[in-house]
């Protein structure tokens, strides 16, 4: 058994080698990580800041969701108070034309009702008028001599009178039946 053949013990390469990884292990730690670590913690706080500026958009994200929900809220409880209102304005000028169509309506019926009632009297004036004139004639014609038509104006008077009463009857029977 040689001793250089022996794998446990170590020999000068060993040391060299050693050696080498120590300096290069020194250099690395010294000059190639600091920049790397550098790069890595600017790197760490970019994300970092990337991450926070994402939570603070979404809280305000989150925030401006809650708010447009509020006035959307907001603009349907006015919009719905605005449908009401536009409503009960519809309702109030329908009853108030209501209203002033029926006293419309009223006011002209009782116009037609006071013409018809002049009309007819008008009517039954000259139609009594006419009638008596023609009873005089007649009569002056069946008894042979003038009439005095002033010694019967109470006759005609009379029966004017009856005849207005008649017709007053009839009509007040005719609305009866309406």
């Amino acid at each position: 058994m040689s001793t250089g053949s022996i794998f446990l013990i170590p020999n000068g390469t060993f040391f060299v080698e050693l050696l080498v990884v120590a300096v290069i292990l020194f250099l690395v730690t010294k000059y190639l990580l600091p920049p790397l670590n550098k790069a890595m913690e600017a790197r760490q706080a970019k994300i970092r800041s990337a991450l926070e500026a994402a939570d603070r958009a979404r809280a305000e994200a989150d925030a401006a969701g809650d708010e447009r929900a509020k006035v959307l809220s907001e603009a349907r409880e006015q919009a719905r108070q605005i449908v009401a209102d536009a409503q009960a304005l519809s309702d109030h000028v329908k009853s108030e034309s209501g209203a002033r169509g029926q006293v419309e309506y009223d006011r002209l019926v009782a116009g037609a009702q006071t013409e018809i009632a002049t009309a007819r009297q008008r009517a039954v004036d000259e139609a009594s008028a006419k009638i008596g004139e023609i009873v005089f004639d007649l009569v002056a014609k069946i008894v042979g001599r003038e009439v005095d038509q002033a010694a019967h104006q109470d006759l005609i008077r009379e029966a004017v009178a009856a005849l207005n009463a008649e017709s007053l009857n009839a009509e007040a029977q005719r609305e009866a039946n309406l």
